[in-house]
């Protein structure tokens, strides 16, 4: 009896500390998530204001440039600068997305308003179910990297030859990959398999971010309101 309580404790110990670092972690991602994403609408807004216009090479030189970035620097103080400078960035192309939506549709307001919207709803809900249920959804890593490939080329070849319909489609399959990625990350961080906040804020702001557009564009597709 006494090995059995003396090994109880053991593992009782060695859970605490397991769960004050997933806490903290959690804790601190949705702290500075809260906080980028108030940056990249703040850049977003900015842009908007300013009719700024990023092209597809400097927005894709960018976006990848400064991720490799905050990976170099996530162990350290300067990857919280780079995250802001990441996520800034991100909110600046976005702006003249948000332009030409309510530049195009009476609208236009309305429609980004309910992709905000349903943007927020999904993630909420979405976090909500993995850190009640405790589910561990690791398994659905691989897939999701064969997905987001697929479709990033996907949207490439119907942005390149023109096709609406493929980008409709793409847009659909991204808004579904994105709803898988926030269960996989969010998993991750409660499951012990992210423990740099940094690196799990990124991953839930591109999850989020790619979210967003998707809604936005298949809202404007079906949208009839057209100026």
């Amino acid at each position: 009896m006494n090995l059995d309580n003396s090994n109880n404790q053991s593992v009782v110990i060695r859970a605490r500390p397991s769960a004050l670092a997933t806490n903290s972690v959690l804790r601190n991602t949705y702290f500075l998530l809260s906080l980028t994403l108030l940056f990249s609408a703040a850049t977003a807004a900015f842009a908007v204001a300013t009719g700024a216009r990023v092209g597809v090479v400097v927005m894709l030189v960018g976006m990848f440039g400064l991720l490799f970035l905050v990976t170099k620097l996530r162990n350290s103080a300067w990857g919280i600068a780079a995250t802001f400078a990441f996520t800034g960035f991100m909110g600046y192309t976005l702006g003249p997305v948000l332009s030409n939506v309510m530049g195009s549709f009476s609208n236009g307001g309305h429609i980004i308003a309910t992709a905000l919207g349903g943007t927020g709803t999904i993630f909420l809900a979405l976090s909500a179910y993995v850190l009640m249920s405790r589910k561990d959804f690791s398994y659905m890593g691989g897939f999701l990297f064969a997905a987001v490939t697929v479709a990033f080329l996907a949207g490439l070849g119907g942005a390149i030859f023109n096709i609406p319909m493929l980008q409709l489609v793409v847009s659909g399959a991204f808004a579904l990959i994105s709803s898988g990625l926030i269960l996989f990350h969010t998993s991750q961080i409660i499951n012990g398999g992210e423990r740099n906040y940094i690196m799990a804020t990124i991953s839930l702001y591109i999850a989020l971010f790619n979210l967003f557009v998707s809604l936005l564009s298949i809202l404007s597709v079906f949208s009839g309101n057209r100026n």
